[in-house]
């Protein structure tokens, strides 16, 4: 996945919309950053920036990106020069993005007196999140009920009308604006970066996330669906005032290298400028089928370099307890399960391969999939059948299944046992 930076953009166009007075909207976020925190020659000597241009096509030498995105928020100075820059942002602290409009005089003249419509959202840097995106919602969704992902701080933020935060995406916000006025919104991130981390010893290393920012013009049918603009930016959340010390750490990490070795790592600057990259591919998923115990909702899927992930088979889990397994000898008529309450997790194929399967299991559950050694279906009459790819395959859509886990005496490793 490539977020490209489509400048360059001239100093005196950006330096126009940023320096506005947005000091009285900043006061409780923790830092003052007046027009003096931006210095624009600076920004656009980010070597982000100057990475970015060798391979943009020529046709968009001269071309000016009709609105900018700056979060407020400084950029870790511990990332190397032609590494895409990195922020860091406290649990539940407001930040504030500043919408920018950068047209030129007489450019997108539809859009004069209108209001255009802005979607933020929260979503996974790494690849192999990006596939399970799915069950990391639904996994959080039900360790912290009633919580949403990503919220609006509606008062501390300027110029935004009809803001709406969806309550079956909790990873989404979106608003109105008018490019011609100030516009400042504030974002709240609710999750952590290690929330997503497999757990394994402790002191996990928290995995990065990216903010991104679509914007759309109104249709003939006056309906906000033709794209105009997309950025988003890098960044990893921490826990309240951890973002502060992380900062301060890699400061200090820096000031220890040598003169020759700083030079091979970009400066800090106070804000993070968000880069263009492709709009987020508006396909949903509906499951209309519940899974016992699991309210289902939904959800966005991810783009990939191939286009987007589309899940081909949806089957869900749960992990029997050892409860469950001690009181079904005392149910002789069949209904063991019927007084015993299980929590089901989905889990979304794309390739219907064993070796997938095993590999999902072993995230939700949060092991080594080198820790399962075989996975079985029980038959109908006890037997333990190898799962394979051409079973996977014959899956009904959204099946059911109980996991029971038997230890494999051979190793330390399980077998997984689909009832």
């Amino acid at each position: 996945m490539a977020w490209a930076l489509k400048l360059p953009l001239t100093d005196e166009v950006i330096e126009s919309g940023l320096v506005q007075d947005f000091d009285a909207s900043l006061s409780g976020i923790g830092q003052e950053l007046g027009a003096g925190a931006y210095s624009m020659s600076d920004v656009l000597a980010l070597p982000i920036f100057k990475q970015e241009e060798s391979n943009l096509p020529a046709d968009s030498d001269n071309k000016i990106l009709p609105f900018q995105y700056v979060l407020c928020a400084a950029t870790s100075p511990a990332v190397k020069l032609h590494d895409e820059t990195l922020t860091y942002l406290n649990q539940g602290q407001s930040y504030e993005i500043r919408m920018l409009d950068n047209r030129k005089i007489g450019e997108l003249p539809e859009i004069t007196d209108k209001m255009v419509k802005s979607i933020i959202r929260v979503v996974f840097h790494d690849r192999r999140l990006q596939y399970t995106e799915h069950q990391q919602l639904e996994g959080w969704r039900w360790n912290r009920p009633g919580d949403r992902i990503l919220d609006l701080d509606i008062p501390m933020s300027v110029g935004i009308i009809d803001p709406r935060a969806n309550p079956t995406q909790l990873n989404t916000v979106e608003f109105l604006w008018d490019p011609s006025k100030r516009t400042s919104v504030f974002i709240q991130v609710h999750c952590i970066s290690t929330e997503f981390t497999m757990r394994k010893h402790g002191g996990e290393k928290g995995v990065p996330f990216r903010i991104q920012i679509d914007t759309f013009k109104e249709n003939e049918s006056e309906e906000y669906t033709e794209h105009l603009h997309s950025a988003s930016c890098q960044v990893k959340v921490f826990k309240p005032k951890g973002a502060d010390r992380k900062q301060k750490t890699d400061r200090e990490k820096m000031e220890k290298k040598a003169p020759q070795e700083k030079e091979k790592y970009q400066p800090s600057y106070k804000t993070t400028i968000l880069t263009e990259c492709c709009p987020w591919p508006e396909v949903t998923y509906v499951s209309n089928s519940p899974s016992p115990g699991f309210s289902t909702s939904t959800h966005n899927s991810f783009p990939v370099a191939e286009g987007v992930v589309r899940p081909r088979l949806t089957i869900y889990v749960c992990q029997e307890s050892q409860q469950a397994r001690e009181q079904q000898p005392k149910h002789e008529n069949g209904d063991a399960a019927a007084n015993t309450f299980f929590v089901y997790h989905a889990i979304y194929l794309e390739e219907l391969t064993a070796a997938e399967l095993t590999e999902k299991i072993a995230q939700l559950f949060n092991i080594s999939p080198r820790q399962i050694n075989q996975i079985f279906k029980q038959g109908p009459t006890g037997i333990h059948v190898l799962v394979s790819d051409e079973m996977i395959q014959n899956f009904q859509d959204e099946v059911c299944f109980v996991l029971d886990t038997m230890k494999d005496d051979s190793n330390d490793g399980y077998h997984i046992i689909l009832k």
